[in-house]
């Protein structure tokens, strides 16, 4: 098997838990949406908890390295937190997708514990970049950004998911704006 398989099957699964969950994730589904058969998913990915754990591993290291970029461009707060923002606001406009880590985060107690630090990961490694672009802002005011940080990774978490829930962009970017307003996001 290549690696453009193992590609596919990634791909596939990747936005079947985007659009259903993790509990949606079906071997069979994956191998027919690739044109292989389900016995070359399990060459791949032995358990479907090893699927799982391999796309949030993939999704986190995605996103780190957006963020990373985004340093390197020497963006400011401001701007980091509108692409920030927009990353997940993009899954929203793809198909009413979730944040892959976050719609796992809400199956936790069904995820293998592969997974679930996988999902683990994702949420502390997004809460130390914006920590870091907090940081990076230097503004007097800012007394305690690792929990400003948690505070906007959770309210950006949940503005998608109550927009999913409604089936409405809109909300989302109207969550957004108010934290803009309320002073959380800069």
């Amino acid at each position: 098997m290549n690696a453009d398989t193992r590609q596919s099957i990634l791909a596939v699964a990747r936005r079947m838990v985007q659009a259903n969950g993790y509990a949606a994730l079906s071997f069979r589904d994956i191998a027919t949406a690739v044109g292989i058969k389900s016995a070359s998913v399990h060459y791949h990915f032995p358990t479907k908890g090893a699927l799982g754990a391999e796309l949030a591993r993939q999704y986190t290291a995605e996103m780190s390295a957006y963020l990373e970029s985004l340093f390197d461009e020497g963006v400011d707060s401001s701007t980091f937190m509108q692409r920030y923002t927009g990353v997940f606001r993009g899954a929203l406009a793809n198909g009413n997708r979730m944040c892959m880590c976050g719609i796992m985060a809400a199956e936790r107690d069904e995820l293998p514990p592969e997974v679930q630090d996988e999902v683990i990961r994702f949420s502390e490694a997004n809460v130390e970049w914006l920590t870091r672009a907090l940081q990076a802002a230097k503004d007097p005011a800012m007394k305690n950004a690792g929990a400003r940080a948690l505070a906007i990774y959770a309210a950006v978490e949940g503005a998608q998911l109550v927009s999913r829930g409604f089936n409405d962009i809109a909300l989302y970017d109207r969550a957004i704006e108010a934290y803009q307003t309320a002073g959380l996001i800069p």
